[in-house]
Protein backbone atom coordinates (compact mmCIF):
# COMPACT_ATOMS: atom_id res chain seq x y z
CA UNK A 1 0.00 0.00 0.00
CA UNK A 2 1.16 3.67 -0.77
CA UNK A 3 0.73 6.27 1.81
CA UNK A 4 0.79 10.18 0.44
CA UNK A 5 3.05 12.59 2.10
CA UNK A 6 1.06 14.83 4.53
CA UNK A 7 0.07 17.65 3.05
CA UNK A 8 1.16 21.14 4.36
CA UNK A 9 -1.79 23.65 4.82
CA UNK A 10 -1.42 26.63 3.44
CA UNK A 11 -3.44 29.80 2.46
CA UNK A 12 -4.01 32.37 -0.59
CA UNK A 13 -1.74 35.15 -0.33
CA UNK A 14 -4.67 38.78 0.24
CA UNK A 15 -2.94 40.86 -2.42
CA UNK A 16 -1.88 38.47 -5.31
CA UNK A 17 -3.79 35.00 -4.39
CA UNK A 18 -0.58 33.23 -4.76
CA UNK A 19 -1.08 29.93 -1.83
CA UNK A 20 1.58 30.58 0.81
CA UNK A 21 2.35 28.50 4.09
CA UNK A 22 0.57 30.26 6.92
CA UNK A 23 2.07 33.82 8.12
CA UNK A 24 1.08 36.35 10.72
CA UNK A 25 1.15 39.31 7.66
CA UNK A 26 -0.98 36.70 5.45
CA UNK A 27 1.47 37.59 2.11
CA UNK A 28 3.27 36.10 -0.03
CA UNK A 29 7.09 37.38 0.39
CA UNK A 30 7.10 39.53 -2.85
CA UNK A 31 3.75 41.01 -1.94
CA UNK A 32 5.31 41.75 1.65
CA UNK A 33 8.73 43.69 0.44
CA UNK A 34 6.32 45.29 -2.32
CA UNK A 35 4.07 46.73 0.69
CA UNK A 36 7.31 47.33 3.25
CA UNK A 37 10.90 48.37 2.64
CA UNK A 38 13.17 47.55 5.83
CA UNK A 39 15.74 49.42 4.06
CA UNK A 40 13.96 52.54 4.10
CA UNK A 41 15.85 55.62 5.81
CA UNK A 42 19.52 53.81 5.89
CA UNK A 43 21.62 55.58 3.16
CA UNK A 44 22.92 53.60 0.07
CA UNK A 45 25.58 55.93 -0.58
CA UNK A 46 28.49 57.66 1.76
CA UNK A 47 31.68 59.02 1.63
CA UNK A 48 35.18 58.12 2.90
CA UNK A 49 38.11 60.62 3.13
CA UNK A 50 41.23 58.73 2.47
CA UNK A 51 44.63 60.66 2.90
CA UNK A 52 47.42 59.58 -0.03
CA UNK A 53 50.12 60.45 2.16
CA UNK A 54 50.10 58.92 4.97
CA UNK A 55 47.66 56.15 3.67
CA UNK A 56 45.00 56.77 6.55
CA UNK A 57 41.52 56.76 6.56
CA UNK A 58 39.39 59.85 8.74
CA UNK A 59 37.34 58.78 11.45
CA UNK A 60 35.43 61.69 12.33
CA UNK A 61 35.10 64.03 14.00
CA UNK A 62 39.53 64.26 13.66
CA UNK A 63 41.03 60.66 14.28
CA UNK A 64 43.29 59.09 11.23
CA UNK A 65 43.65 55.76 11.57
CA UNK A 66 45.59 53.00 9.31
CA UNK A 67 43.06 50.68 7.22
CA UNK A 68 44.00 47.92 4.51
CA UNK A 69 41.16 47.34 2.00
CA UNK A 70 38.63 44.72 2.71
CA UNK A 71 40.20 44.37 6.31
CA UNK A 72 37.84 44.45 9.88
CA UNK A 73 38.55 48.00 10.79
CA UNK A 74 37.52 49.50 7.28
CA UNK A 75 34.31 47.29 7.77
CA UNK A 76 33.94 48.63 10.76
CA UNK A 77 34.54 52.50 9.88
CA UNK A 78 32.14 51.73 6.95
CA UNK A 79 29.44 50.36 9.43
CA UNK A 80 30.07 53.62 11.79
CA UNK A 81 28.92 55.88 8.84
CA UNK A 82 25.38 54.19 8.89
CA UNK A 83 25.48 53.46 12.43
CA UNK A 84 22.37 55.31 13.29
CA UNK A 85 20.17 54.34 10.70
CA UNK A 86 20.87 51.18 11.40
CA UNK A 87 19.37 51.18 14.89
CA UNK A 88 16.11 50.60 13.48
CA UNK A 89 17.04 47.33 11.86
CA UNK A 90 18.92 44.04 13.08
CA UNK A 91 21.94 43.49 11.24
CA UNK A 92 22.88 39.78 10.33
CA UNK A 93 25.79 39.85 8.17
CA UNK A 94 27.99 42.28 6.34
CA UNK A 95 31.07 42.31 3.65
CA UNK A 96 32.42 43.54 0.99
CA UNK A 97 31.79 43.43 -2.89
CA UNK A 98 34.90 43.26 -4.54
CA UNK A 99 35.92 46.45 -6.67
CA UNK A 100 38.93 47.35 -8.55
CA UNK A 101 41.31 49.00 -5.89
CA UNK A 102 41.70 52.31 -8.12
CA UNK A 103 37.86 52.72 -8.73
CA UNK A 104 37.73 54.81 -5.76
CA UNK A 105 34.81 53.10 -4.57
CA UNK A 106 34.32 50.56 -1.80
CA UNK A 107 30.81 48.63 -1.79
CA UNK A 108 29.61 47.09 1.30
CA UNK A 109 26.95 44.33 1.43
CA UNK A 110 24.37 44.07 4.13
CA UNK A 111 21.64 41.83 5.62
CA UNK A 112 19.01 43.36 8.00
CA UNK A 113 15.86 41.99 9.36
CA UNK A 114 13.11 43.77 11.21
CA UNK A 115 9.62 42.88 12.54
CA UNK A 116 7.30 43.93 10.47
CA UNK A 117 2.76 43.56 9.63
CA UNK A 118 1.38 41.13 12.58
CA UNK A 119 4.73 40.20 14.08
CA UNK A 120 6.41 38.85 10.72
CA UNK A 121 10.39 39.20 10.78
CA UNK A 122 11.26 40.04 7.33
CA UNK A 123 15.29 39.67 5.70
CA UNK A 124 16.55 41.84 3.06
CA UNK A 125 19.80 42.35 1.05
CA UNK A 126 21.04 45.59 -0.16
CA UNK A 127 24.69 46.93 -1.22
CA UNK A 128 25.71 50.37 0.33
CA UNK A 129 28.50 52.20 -2.10
CA UNK A 130 30.91 54.65 -0.45
CA UNK A 131 32.96 57.15 -2.37
CA UNK A 132 36.64 57.18 -1.57
CA UNK A 133 37.87 61.32 -1.65
CA UNK A 134 41.13 62.85 -1.59
CA UNK A 135 41.90 64.47 1.76
CA UNK A 136 45.27 65.43 3.10
CA UNK A 137 45.40 65.26 7.25
CA UNK A 138 46.46 67.47 9.28
CA UNK A 139 50.05 65.64 10.16
CA UNK A 140 51.12 65.81 6.14
CA UNK A 141 49.93 69.11 6.25
CA UNK A 142 52.46 70.03 8.54
CA UNK A 143 55.32 68.07 6.83
CA UNK A 144 54.26 70.14 2.99
CA UNK A 145 54.31 72.87 4.71
CA UNK A 146 57.49 74.40 6.53
CA UNK A 147 55.49 76.91 8.64
CA UNK A 148 52.37 75.24 9.49
CA UNK A 149 53.36 75.68 13.18
CA UNK A 150 51.20 77.89 16.09
CA UNK A 151 54.87 77.58 19.01
CA UNK A 152 58.48 77.23 18.79
CA UNK A 153 60.88 76.80 21.73
CA UNK A 154 64.26 78.03 21.31
CA UNK A 155 66.62 75.80 23.29
CA UNK A 156 69.67 77.89 23.84
CA UNK A 157 72.89 77.25 25.33
CA UNK A 158 75.99 79.70 25.30
CA UNK A 159 79.07 77.31 25.47
CA UNK A 160 81.00 75.54 23.06
CA UNK A 161 80.79 72.10 24.50
CA UNK A 162 77.63 70.44 23.53
CA UNK A 163 77.20 67.78 26.81
CA UNK A 164 74.30 69.27 28.12
CA UNK A 165 72.58 69.30 25.31
CA UNK A 166 73.51 65.36 24.46
CA UNK A 167 72.22 64.78 27.86
CA UNK A 168 68.90 66.53 26.94
CA UNK A 169 68.65 65.05 24.04
CA UNK A 170 68.59 61.54 25.75
CA UNK A 171 65.81 62.41 28.35
CA UNK A 172 64.08 63.99 25.42
CA UNK A 173 63.88 60.19 23.86
CA UNK A 174 63.11 58.68 26.95
CA UNK A 175 60.36 60.62 28.12
CA UNK A 176 58.57 60.86 24.73
CA UNK A 177 58.60 64.50 24.42
CA UNK A 178 59.68 64.31 20.74
CA UNK A 179 56.39 62.78 19.22
CA UNK A 180 54.28 65.99 19.30
CA UNK A 181 56.85 67.77 16.94
CA UNK A 182 56.46 68.94 13.97
CA UNK A 183 60.12 69.42 13.42
CA UNK A 184 63.22 69.51 15.19
CA UNK A 185 65.99 72.02 13.54
CA UNK A 186 69.76 72.64 14.99
CA UNK A 187 71.69 75.87 14.79
CA UNK A 188 74.94 76.68 16.60
CA UNK A 189 74.20 77.12 19.99
CA UNK A 190 70.85 75.38 20.30
CA UNK A 191 67.29 73.35 19.42
CA UNK A 192 64.32 74.70 17.87
CA UNK A 193 61.04 72.50 18.32
CA UNK A 194 57.88 73.41 16.53
CA UNK A 195 54.36 72.37 17.64
CA UNK A 196 51.16 72.80 16.63
CA UNK A 197 49.46 74.26 19.30
CA UNK A 198 50.26 76.38 22.28
CA UNK A 199 49.96 73.78 24.97
CA UNK A 200 52.36 71.48 23.97
CA UNK A 201 54.89 74.05 23.35
CA UNK A 202 54.60 75.11 27.28
CA UNK A 203 54.50 71.23 28.27
CA UNK A 204 57.95 71.39 26.65
CA UNK A 205 59.25 74.10 28.24
CA UNK A 206 57.90 73.06 31.92
CA UNK A 207 59.94 69.85 31.15
CA UNK A 208 63.16 71.69 30.01
CA UNK A 209 62.83 73.80 33.43
CA UNK A 210 62.24 70.59 36.22
CA UNK A 211 65.25 69.07 33.66
CA UNK A 212 68.21 71.36 33.18
CA UNK A 213 68.72 74.42 35.11
CA UNK A 214 67.53 77.55 32.89
CA UNK A 215 65.12 80.24 32.37
CA UNK A 216 62.32 81.01 29.85
CA UNK A 217 60.61 83.79 28.67
CA UNK A 218 57.87 83.70 25.93
CA UNK A 219 56.21 86.06 22.92
CA UNK A 220 53.67 86.44 20.63
CA UNK A 221 52.76 87.89 17.25
CA UNK A 222 49.60 88.23 15.88
CA UNK A 223 49.03 86.54 12.55
CA UNK A 224 45.26 87.20 11.99
CA UNK A 225 42.58 88.28 13.24
CA UNK A 226 38.54 87.78 12.56
CA UNK A 227 36.47 90.79 13.74
CA UNK A 228 33.20 89.11 13.14
CA UNK A 229 33.73 85.90 15.33
CA UNK A 230 36.73 87.75 17.64
CA UNK A 231 38.81 84.80 16.84
CA UNK A 232 42.87 85.93 16.78
CA UNK A 233 45.39 83.52 15.03
CA UNK A 234 49.07 84.10 17.36
CA UNK A 235 52.40 82.52 16.96
CA UNK A 236 54.17 81.94 20.10
CA UNK A 237 57.62 81.74 21.45
CA UNK A 238 59.18 80.11 23.57
CA UNK A 239 63.39 81.25 24.61
CA UNK A 240 64.90 78.91 26.93
CA UNK A 241 69.01 80.01 27.65
CA UNK A 242 70.10 76.97 29.58
CA UNK A 243 73.10 78.13 32.00
CA UNK A 244 76.20 77.95 30.30
CA UNK A 245 78.04 75.34 32.54
CA UNK A 246 78.91 72.39 31.47
CA UNK A 247 80.36 69.03 33.11
CA UNK A 248 84.42 69.51 34.03
CA UNK A 249 84.06 73.00 33.92
CA UNK A 250 86.37 75.18 36.08
CA UNK A 251 84.56 78.01 37.44
CA UNK A 252 85.23 80.42 40.21
CA UNK A 253 82.36 81.66 42.11
CA UNK A 254 81.82 84.96 43.42
CA UNK A 255 82.64 85.42 47.49
CA UNK A 256 78.95 85.63 48.36
CA UNK A 257 77.77 82.81 46.85
CA UNK A 258 80.74 81.05 47.66
CA UNK A 259 80.22 82.03 51.56
CA UNK A 260 76.21 80.93 51.08
CA UNK A 261 77.30 77.34 50.17
CA UNK A 262 79.31 76.37 53.53
CA UNK A 263 82.44 78.38 53.35
CA UNK A 264 83.11 76.63 49.83
CA UNK A 265 86.11 77.73 48.03
CA UNK A 266 85.87 79.95 45.04
CA UNK A 267 87.72 77.60 42.73
CA UNK A 268 85.32 74.25 41.93
CA UNK A 269 84.85 72.07 39.53
CA UNK A 270 81.92 71.22 38.03
CA UNK A 271 81.15 67.26 37.68
CA UNK A 272 77.72 67.01 36.43
CA UNK A 273 75.04 68.64 35.34
CA UNK A 274 70.88 67.50 35.93
CA UNK A 275 68.51 69.90 37.68
CA UNK A 276 71.03 71.53 39.16
CA UNK A 277 74.76 72.68 39.08
CA UNK A 278 77.06 70.05 40.75
CA UNK A 279 80.06 72.08 42.28
CA UNK A 280 83.04 70.29 44.19
CA UNK A 281 86.04 71.91 46.05
CA UNK A 282 89.11 70.08 44.95
CA UNK A 283 91.26 70.98 47.67
CA UNK A 284 88.73 70.05 50.33
CA UNK A 285 86.09 67.85 48.48
CA UNK A 286 83.10 70.23 49.44
CA UNK A 287 80.22 70.02 47.41
CA UNK A 288 77.41 71.88 46.71
CA UNK A 289 74.46 72.07 43.88
CA UNK A 290 73.10 75.30 42.63
CA UNK A 291 69.92 75.19 40.95
CA UNK A 292 68.92 78.03 38.05
CA UNK A 293 67.19 80.46 39.90
CA UNK A 294 70.69 81.08 42.21
CA UNK A 295 73.06 80.96 39.28
CA UNK A 296 70.87 83.89 38.00
CA UNK A 297 71.17 85.66 40.66
CA UNK A 298 74.98 84.77 41.43
CA UNK A 299 75.96 84.31 37.60
CA UNK A 300 79.64 82.78 36.95
CA UNK A 301 81.26 81.20 33.87
CA UNK A 302 83.74 78.83 33.05
CA UNK A 303 87.85 79.94 32.99
CA UNK A 304 88.38 77.82 30.38
CA UNK A 305 86.84 76.10 27.55
CA UNK A 306 87.40 71.67 26.85
CA UNK A 307 89.89 72.74 23.79
CA UNK A 308 92.24 74.02 26.60
CA UNK A 309 93.29 71.08 28.43
CA UNK A 310 96.51 69.26 28.80
CA UNK A 311 97.62 66.30 29.74
CA UNK A 312 99.89 65.61 32.80
CA UNK A 313 101.64 62.77 34.29
CA UNK A 314 101.38 61.81 38.05
CA UNK A 315 104.77 61.59 39.17
CA UNK A 316 103.87 60.76 42.90
CA UNK A 317 100.37 60.85 44.32
CA UNK A 318 99.47 60.81 48.24
CA UNK A 319 95.99 60.32 49.68
CA UNK A 320 95.47 62.13 52.22
CA UNK A 321 93.28 62.49 55.52
CA UNK A 322 90.25 64.86 54.69
CA UNK A 323 90.68 68.42 56.55
CA UNK A 324 88.86 69.44 59.55
CA UNK A 325 85.69 71.16 58.78
CA UNK A 326 85.55 74.83 59.46
CA UNK A 327 82.12 76.68 60.92
CA UNK A 328 79.76 76.66 58.87
CA UNK A 329 81.22 74.04 56.34
CA UNK A 330 79.20 72.42 53.80
CA UNK A 331 78.71 68.32 53.05
CA UNK A 332 82.03 66.46 51.46
CA UNK A 333 81.50 63.93 48.72
CA UNK A 334 81.83 60.34 49.62
CA UNK A 335 82.35 58.92 46.22
CA UNK A 336 85.62 61.18 45.80
CA UNK A 337 89.16 60.91 47.63
CA UNK A 338 91.53 63.54 48.66
CA UNK A 339 94.88 63.69 47.70
CA UNK A 340 97.84 65.53 46.99
CA UNK A 341 100.12 64.91 43.91
CA UNK A 342 102.90 66.31 41.82
CA UNK A 343 102.58 66.67 37.90
CA UNK A 344 103.77 67.15 34.83
CA UNK A 345 102.80 67.93 31.10
CA UNK A 346 103.42 65.28 29.27
CA UNK A 347 104.99 68.18 26.39
CA UNK A 348 107.33 69.04 28.90
CA UNK A 349 108.88 66.17 29.90
CA UNK A 350 112.21 67.34 28.45
CA UNK A 351 112.45 69.67 31.30
CA UNK A 352 112.06 70.43 34.94
CA UNK A 353 108.68 71.87 35.21
CA UNK A 354 106.78 70.15 37.90
CA UNK A 355 103.76 71.21 39.44
CA UNK A 356 101.47 70.63 43.12
CA UNK A 357 98.28 70.51 42.84
CA UNK A 358 95.38 69.35 45.27
CA UNK A 359 92.88 67.11 43.43
CA UNK A 360 89.67 64.90 44.62
CA UNK A 361 90.67 62.04 41.90
CA UNK A 362 92.29 60.15 44.52
CA UNK A 363 90.63 56.92 44.74
CA UNK A 364 91.32 56.38 40.63
CA UNK A 365 94.83 58.15 40.48
CA UNK A 366 98.61 56.46 40.19
CA UNK A 367 101.64 57.26 39.72
CA UNK A 368 102.37 57.14 36.12
CA UNK A 369 98.63 57.65 35.23
CA UNK A 370 98.19 60.51 33.12
CA UNK A 371 95.30 62.85 33.21
CA UNK A 372 93.57 65.72 31.94
CA UNK A 373 93.48 69.11 33.82
CA UNK A 374 93.95 72.56 33.61
CA UNK A 375 96.93 74.77 33.84
CA UNK A 376 96.04 78.02 36.32
CA UNK A 377 99.62 79.09 36.99
CA UNK A 378 100.73 79.77 33.36
CA UNK A 379 97.47 81.25 31.66
CA UNK A 380 96.19 84.88 31.41
CA UNK A 381 92.69 84.72 33.58
CA UNK A 382 90.01 87.30 32.23
CA UNK A 383 87.48 86.94 34.83
CA UNK A 384 85.91 89.11 37.37
CA UNK A 385 86.14 87.05 40.54
CA UNK A 386 89.33 84.92 39.58
CA UNK A 387 91.47 88.25 39.40
CA UNK A 388 90.77 89.46 42.88
CA UNK A 389 91.48 86.03 44.48
CA UNK A 390 94.77 86.28 46.39
CA UNK A 391 97.23 84.76 44.07
CA UNK A 392 98.75 82.73 46.60
CA UNK A 393 95.35 80.52 46.92
CA UNK A 394 95.20 79.85 43.48
CA UNK A 395 95.81 76.59 42.29
CA UNK A 396 98.28 75.86 39.85
CA UNK A 397 96.74 73.32 38.38
CA UNK A 398 93.18 72.09 38.26
CA UNK A 399 93.36 68.00 37.46
CA UNK A 400 89.56 67.06 35.70
CA UNK A 401 89.43 63.22 34.53
CA UNK A 402 91.60 60.68 34.08
CA UNK A 403 92.75 59.95 30.69
CA UNK A 404 92.46 56.60 28.81
CA UNK A 405 93.31 55.50 25.25
CA UNK A 406 90.10 56.92 22.85
CA UNK A 407 90.57 54.14 19.86
CA UNK A 408 90.36 51.22 22.56
CA UNK A 409 87.42 52.69 24.41
CA UNK A 410 85.24 53.17 21.21
CA UNK A 411 86.36 49.65 20.22
CA UNK A 412 84.80 47.86 23.19
CA UNK A 413 82.17 50.25 23.04
CA UNK A 414 79.26 47.55 22.77
CA UNK A 415 76.64 50.00 23.43
CA UNK A 416 74.60 52.50 21.87
CA UNK A 417 72.37 55.65 22.11
CA UNK A 418 69.39 57.06 20.12
CA UNK A 419 69.27 60.60 18.70
CA UNK A 420 66.52 63.18 17.36
CA UNK A 421 65.69 63.09 13.98
CA UNK A 422 66.21 66.83 13.14
CA UNK A 423 67.43 69.32 10.53
CA UNK A 424 71.03 69.79 10.85
CA UNK A 425 72.79 73.18 9.71
CA UNK A 426 76.05 74.97 10.72
CA UNK A 427 76.78 71.89 11.82
CA UNK A 428 80.65 72.39 13.65
CA UNK A 429 83.45 69.61 12.57
CA UNK A 430 83.99 69.37 16.19
CA UNK A 431 80.41 67.78 17.35
CA UNK A 432 82.03 63.82 16.85
CA UNK A 433 84.20 64.69 19.34
CA UNK A 434 81.91 66.58 21.76
CA UNK A 435 79.95 63.34 21.54
CA UNK A 436 82.78 61.02 22.10
CA UNK A 437 83.23 62.68 25.21
CA UNK A 438 79.61 62.47 26.07
CA UNK A 439 79.93 58.56 25.57
CA UNK A 440 82.74 58.47 28.17
CA UNK A 441 80.84 60.62 30.43
CA UNK A 442 78.37 57.85 30.24
CA UNK A 443 80.82 55.50 31.04
CA UNK A 444 82.59 56.93 33.38
CA UNK A 445 79.46 58.28 35.57
CA UNK A 446 76.64 56.36 36.95
CA UNK A 447 74.28 59.28 38.32
CA UNK A 448 74.27 60.02 34.57
CA UNK A 449 73.55 56.88 33.19
CA UNK A 450 70.51 56.17 35.24
CA UNK A 451 68.73 59.40 33.57
CA UNK A 452 69.54 57.46 29.80
CA UNK A 453 68.30 54.57 27.68
CA UNK A 454 71.20 52.63 26.95
CA UNK A 455 70.82 50.04 23.88
CA UNK A 456 73.46 46.89 23.63
CA UNK A 457 75.53 47.03 19.81
CA UNK A 458 74.51 43.73 19.00
CA UNK A 459 77.59 44.47 15.99
CA UNK A 460 79.98 44.18 18.49
CA UNK A 461 80.60 41.34 20.83
CA UNK A 462 80.11 40.80 24.34
CA UNK A 463 83.09 40.88 26.33
CA UNK A 464 83.22 40.67 30.43
CA UNK A 465 82.46 42.99 32.43
CA UNK A 466 85.19 43.06 34.27
CA UNK A 467 88.42 44.52 32.46
CA UNK A 468 91.67 44.10 33.65
CA UNK A 469 93.04 47.90 31.64
CA UNK A 470 90.68 49.32 34.16
CA UNK A 471 88.74 51.10 31.54
CA UNK A 472 85.25 52.19 32.50
CA UNK A 473 82.71 50.09 31.30
CA UNK A 474 78.71 49.71 30.63
CA UNK A 475 77.55 46.60 32.72
CA UNK A 476 75.05 44.57 30.38
CA UNK A 477 72.54 45.31 33.19
CA UNK A 478 72.18 48.14 32.28
CA UNK A 479 71.75 47.97 28.62
CA UNK A 480 68.13 47.21 27.03
CA UNK A 481 67.54 45.62 24.04
CA UNK A 482 66.95 47.49 21.04
CA UNK A 483 63.65 46.80 19.49
CA UNK A 484 63.33 45.96 16.05
CA UNK A 485 60.40 45.51 14.00
CA UNK A 486 60.14 43.40 10.75
CA UNK A 487 58.74 45.54 7.71
CA UNK A 488 55.70 42.18 7.20
CA UNK A 489 54.36 43.56 11.03
CA UNK A 490 54.32 47.58 9.50
CA UNK A 491 53.34 47.55 6.08
CA UNK A 492 57.27 48.69 5.39
CA UNK A 493 56.97 51.40 7.65
CA UNK A 494 59.16 49.68 10.10
CA UNK A 495 62.10 52.19 9.78
CA UNK A 496 59.67 54.97 10.11
CA UNK A 497 58.95 53.98 13.52
CA UNK A 498 62.38 53.92 14.95
CA UNK A 499 63.32 57.01 17.10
Amino acid sequence: RFFSPARVPSSLCCQCGVPVPPNPANMCVGCLRAQVDITEGIPKQGTLHFCKQCERYLQPPGTWIQCTLESRELLALCLKKIKASLSKVRLIDAGFIWTEPHSKRLKLKLTVQKEVINGAVLQQVFVVEYIVQSQMCEDCHRIEAKDFWKAVVQVRQKTLHKKTFYYLEQLILKHKLHHNTLRIKEIHDGLDFYYSSKQQAQKMVDFLQCTVPSRSKSSQRLMSHDIHSNIYNYKSTFSVEIVPICKDNVVCLSPKLAQSLGNMGQICVCIRVTSTIHLIDPRTLQIAEIDGNTYWRHPFNSLFHPKQLEEFIILDINRVQEKKKGAGAGARSNKHTLAEAWVQKTSELNTDHQYFCSTHLGHILNPGDLVLGFDLANCNLNDEFANKLNPHTMPDVVLIKKSYDRSKRQSRRNWKLKELERDREGMESDDERQYQDFLEDLEEDEAIRKNVNIYRNADIPVESDTDDEGLPRISLAEMLEDLHISEDATGGEGADMMT
